[in-house]
C-alpha cells in the first residue's frame, strides 16, 4: 500500500510545490507552462511579443497610476506581464526581460504575472553570435 501511492508521489513534484527554491535560497528559473495561480517567487526570462496602450485608473489608495499589459513567451508558452508606471517605457517588442520574485494571480479568469515592490524586472541584454 505504501509504495503505490499516488498522492505522496504527487506532493514531492515540482509542479506541486509554490515555487521552486534551491536549497541555498537561490531562485531557479522556471517556465510559463510551469507557472500556476498562487505561486510566489517565480523568475523567468521570456520574451516580449506585444505591449497594450498604457491607461491611467486611480489606485485602492486614491493614487494615479498609469498600467499596461505585455504578454511575453518562452519555447513552452505564454503569459500576460502587469506593467505599472515606468515599467511601461522600460519593455518594448522584442525585447528579453528577466522577471525575479514575481507572483502568479488570476485577473478576469487569467494567469497573470505580477512583479510587485519586491520583485524586479529587467530587459536582459542577449548578445546573438552567428
Amino acid at each position: 500500500m505504501e509504495q503505490n501511492n499516488p498522492i505522496r508521489d504527487a506532493r514531492r513534484t515540482d509542479l506541486y510545490g509554490r515555487h521552486s527554491v534551491e536549497k541555498d535560497g537561490s531562485q531557479k528559473s522556471i517556465q510559463i507552462k510551469d507557472l500556476r495561480i498562487g505561486m510566489k517567487s517565480v523568475s523567468l526570462k521570456a520574451k516580449v511579443l506585444e505591449v497594450t496602450k498604457s491607461t491611467l485608473v486611480v489606485t485602492r489608495f486614491g493614487n494615479y497610476a498609469s498600467v499596461a499589459n505585455a504578454l511575453i513567451s518562452d519555447e513552452t508558452g505564454k503569459i500576460k506581464l502587469c506593467l505599472w508606471n515606468d515599467q511601461i517605457n522600460c519593455v518594448s517588442v522584442g525585447d528579453t526581460v528577466q522577471v525575479e520574485n514575481a507572483r502568479i494571480s488570476a485577473f478576469r479568469g487569467e494567469r497573470q504575472l505580477r512583479v510587485g515592490k519586491n520583485g524586479t524586472l529587467r530587459v536582459a541584454q542577449d548578445i546573438v553570435a552567428d
